[in-house]
């Protein structure tokens, strides 16, 4: 048997790299993990953790409106980016360090550099050279931004958390949840938005009712959405304005165009052609349900491999290997009703099938919905609602789909999250009491088909 220096060598320091060091240490492999930038990976230093603290950030003016209705005195002289800016940083440090304390009180060697692979065995560390048995890549994704006359003028998501000062108006391009929750949180936050798609409708992929729905409350927010539309260029005027050409035809000048246009898997430069690791079409590390690469020993796991690009599946993927390669535990990772959300303004969360998708695969569906205006915004001139749907195979009674548009979704939908999870069937929802007076009882109480 060859001597290697570790047992287990991970490329990627996010929550899926994280978690399958930590879990194999905790089986007596020897592990190193190596991280160009800092543990934590997006979701921690630069997605879903910042973003929604943004999104707080965002909805505080709406709060404060809603408050003098309840006869609180509101009144709010300004805004300061900032001070934002500063405490969201300091957060974030103390994240990145915690990811770091767990990886080292697990017995994991830390590496704070690049590694590349010189073959299947072997990778560049810096100046040196380490060897290992088995190696997984977990190495995320990047953001994409489309090849357009003056694209090196935009930011992304990275930037974003970034910016030395809060533009006054802003263009975001794109419509997945990463375009729709950063509209909301630039519009939430006092600048003029503009959202455009090329799409005919947001957020592409989720059920139709919930993009029609979502798609006229950020309207009502503030938010100027062009659909069937995209950036053609992009100019920077005297004044350091930016001055944008869409493609149906018209300008606008803004203070900042942020693309959220998808994001990539982070797959070049880490030699795994050496390796002979087989990558599909858009980059990504092809595996099998084990997370195996075409190559024995090397695995992947998390968005590099373009699967469910969510940082607890990723988590879930790399504790999944870990278990079953150094634990003696086999078990696969479960990509079946994954529940998400989009924390846009107001957020959305979904679970299952929905409806288009759930009418391609089951004979017979059907669909209850409801939508309301909140207790909460009763006596406040907010006019938010809230919108509620069920997905329901006819033949078997069970829910197979449930999505929510409306204040508190994500927190609502991890517990209807289960019971689909479960196989609950219709009738059990019915025969389920609701708490009253509460959005989720919705979910309890619609009867009649639509």
């Amino acid at each position: 048997m060859e001597n290697f220096d570790y047992d287990l060598l991970v490329i990627g320091g996010g929550s899926g790299g994280v978690r399958a060091a930590r879990i194999a240490a905790g089986h007596g492999a020897r592990v190193a993990i190596c991280e160009e930038y800092r543990y934590g990976g997006t979701c921690v230093i630069r997605g879903c953790v910042p973003k929604k603290l943004f999104v707080y950030a965002a909805h505080f003016h709406e709060e404060f409106d809603d408050a003098a209705a309840y006869g609180w005195d509101s009144t709010v002289n300004s805004f300061d980016w900032s001070t934002l800016i500063a405490n969201k940083d300091k957060e974030i440090d103390r994240l990145n360090g915690i990811y770091e304390k767990l990886l080292l009180n697990a017995g994991v060697k830390v590496f704070h550099q690049r590694a590349e692979l010189i073959d299947a065995h072997t990778a560049q560390v810096g100046d040196q050279r380490l060897s290992a048995q088995t190696i997984l890549i977990a190495t995320g994704g990047t953001p994409f931004v489309p090849d357009i006359v003056g694209s090196e003028h935009a930011i992304t998501s990275n930037e974003a958390f970034h910016l030395p000062a809060f533009p006054a108006r802003t263009l975001v391009v794109g419509g997945g949840y990463i375009a729709v929750e950063f509209a909301g949180i630039f519009n939430g936050l006092g600048s003029d938005t503009i959202l455009t798609y090329r799409g005919p409708q947001i957020l592409r992929g989720f059920d139709n009712d919930i993009r029609d729905h979502l798609a006229g409350e950020i309207v009502k927010k503030g938010i100027d959405l062009r659909l069937n539309s995209t950036v053609e260029q992009i100019q920077i005027k005297d004044d350091g304005t930016h001055n944008v050409t869409l493609t149906d035809g018209s300008s606008v000048d803004v203070d900042c165009v942020m693309y959220a246009t998808g994001r990539t898997p982070n797959s070049a430069n880490l030699g795994l052609e050496k390796a002979g690791v087989a990558l599909g079409p858009r980059g990504e590390v092809l595996v099998n349900e084990d997370s195996r690469t075409n190559i024995e020993n090397i695995y992947a796991v998390g968005d590099v491999t373009d699967r469910i690009a969510l940082t607890p599946v990723a988590t879930m993927e790399g504790h999944a290997f870990a278990d079953s390669v150094f634990g003696d535990r086999p078990w696969l990772a479960d990509h079946t009703n994954v529940p998400s959300a989009v924390f846009s303004q107001p957020p959305v969360a979904t679970v299952g099938y929905g409806e288009e998708q759930a009418r391609e695969k089951f004979a017979s569906v059907q669909t209850f919905s409801s939508e309301f205006r909140t207790l909460k915004h009763t006596l406040t001139e907010n006019t938010e609602r809230s919108f509620m749907k069920l997905i329901v195979d006819q033949d078997s009674d069970r829910v197979i789909g449930a999505h929510m548009a409306g204040a508190d979704a994500a927190e609502i939908m991890q517990g209807i999250a289960i019971a689909i999870k479960a196989g609950a069937s219709k009738a059990q929802f019915d025969a389920t009491v609701g708490i009253h007076p509460s959005s989720a009882e919705e979910f309890c109480t619609m009867r009649v088909p639509d």
